[in-house]
């Protein structure tokens, strides 16, 4: 009875693993205000009107992000075990008590008292790991378009709250905005607990939609269900394998280059290529929105494979670094930002499309949890890598040539990065699908 009245769900018209990820969706809204783009963003009003300088700023998105990094594997195991349901509401109680200490902040060390424990905690529960590892126990036809999709709700959420921030601290102030945002997280929980679920099984039905009295039409996809069970790995399989640290250190490099890039451009603009405060944070915003070419990248990664595009990815964005070095006009910042938030926003998708593809669902958050450490600190490193180069060099020139080698060093990584072969239990070795 008790078991039967905790897994209830809402019936919807189409398969219940696409409406997960709207709430889901919803819940990233509200912690992207705790994101780095966002901060970067908006950071010009909060040094304008509180007097700190944008390096603290930097380092509490540093140290926010290094700490996610660090209680990664620990939500990861979470993940696993208890999925999204119980685990988001926690995320958001965090994130709205840290809006409201954000607000209220009176010191640069309050700021951080809020900005750190809330990035670190939102960060895997609310925008990255556990999202996604509902996606991957949801979906395995769609999976990767699953995975674009949920790898679009933090560029969109951050950059329509960029505009939204700026648009409130315009005319009430940039704390009003962060007790907004501390209403609506707390708003959020009950949702999240009534309609949220961990796996698809727990309520009736397979990955994708089928049922598993052996219907073989999954709802929603118009593709029939795979009939056979997917190998998963564990983690501990996985980080034996040449593959996992090719992906880890692809990862890392990319992070470090976006990282670095987002979060100084709106100063880079400003400061070196002249223009306002409010033209740059809308290119910002523009590049961040259109990492919404996931779901393009997911669709094309149905056809050519996940491995093969972030290759393709990797190069357009090395590329556009070197475009970036020339920019000194709206115009040309607009088509950095269009081609840049296209190749770039494609990252967090394909890396994690490419490690379920390798390694499976049942250790997905494990895995991830494993993955997410070194991601974390190159996250973080962006935004102090950026400031100290501004500071030792007097422009941002020198880290954007050295960013966009990292995004081709990443490319010739993942051509190398092949699918690992299965580990040796009962059955003889073999090849994983996915290239």
């Amino acid at each position: 009875m008790f078991k039967s009245l905790i897994n209830w769900r809402l019936r919807t018209p189409f398969y219940y693993g696409w409406f997960v990820l709207g709430i889901t969706f919803v819940a990233t809204f509200a912690a992207s205000g705790l994101t780095q783009v966002v901060l970067g963003g908006v950071q010009v009003y909060i040094t304008d009107e509180s007097g700190w300088d944008d390096g603290s700023l930097a380092f509490a998105a540093t140290l926010g992000t290094w700490l996610s990094g660090a209680i990664a594997p620990l939500i990861g195991r979470l993940a696993d075990r208890f999925g999204p349901r119980w685990l988001m509401p926690f995320g958001l109680v965090t994130a709205g008590i840290a809006f409201f200490v954000i607000a209220g902040s009176s010191s640069v060390f309050q700021f951080y008292g809020g900005y750190v424990v809330g990035r670190a905690v939102s960060n895997p529960v609310l925008v990255g790991l556990v999202p996604r590892t509902a996606a991957v126990n949801f979906f395995r036809q769609r999976r990767n378009m699953a995975l674009a999709l949920v790898s679009t709700f933090r560029p969109i959420a951050g950059a329509i709250n960029i505009q939204i921030i700026s648009l409130i601290a315009a005319h009430q102030g940039w704390r009003a905005a962060y007790r907004y945002l501390g209403v609506l997280s707390f708003i959020l929980i009950v949702p999240v607990m009534l309609f949220v679920r961990r796996r698809p099984e727990d309520i009736g039905l397979l990955p994708d939609g089928a049922r598993p009295d052996g219907a073989g039409a999954s709802l929603g996809s118009g593709r029939p269900q795979a009939s056979t069970p997917e190998f998963s790995w564990t983690a501990k399989e996985a980080v034996r394998t040449r593959a996992f640290w090719l992906l880890l250190t692809i990862t890392a490099l990319g992070t470090l280059a976006s990282s670095a890039t987002g979060f100084s451009l709106v100063p880079f603009l400003v400061q070196d290529a002249g223009l306002s405060t409010a033209a740059a944070a809308g290119v910002l915003s523009l590049g961040t929105f259109l990492a919404v070419a996931n779901i393009f990248w997911g669709y094309l990664a149905d056809r050519i494979t996940p491995r093969r595009c972030l290759m393709v990815m990797m190069i357009g964005a090395g590329a556009m670094m070197a475009f970036l070095l020339s920019v000194d006009s709206v115009g040309e910042a607009l088509i950095f930002a269009v081609i840049w938030g296209a190749f770039s926003g494609g990252l967090g998708s394909l890396e994690n499309m490419v490690l379920a593809g390798y390694f499976g669902r049942s250790s997905y958050g494990a895995i991830l949890g494993v993955f997410s450490p070194l991601q974390m600190v190159a996250l973080g490193l962006g935004p102090g890598l950026a400031s100290a180069v501004r500071a030792l060099a007097g422009d941002f020139y020198i880290l954007y040539f050295a960013m966009g080698v990292a995004y081709f060093v990443s490319a010739v990584l993942m051509y190398i990065a092949k699918p690992p072969l299965r580990p040796v239990r009962d059955t003889a070795e073999t090849v994983l699908s996915g290239d």
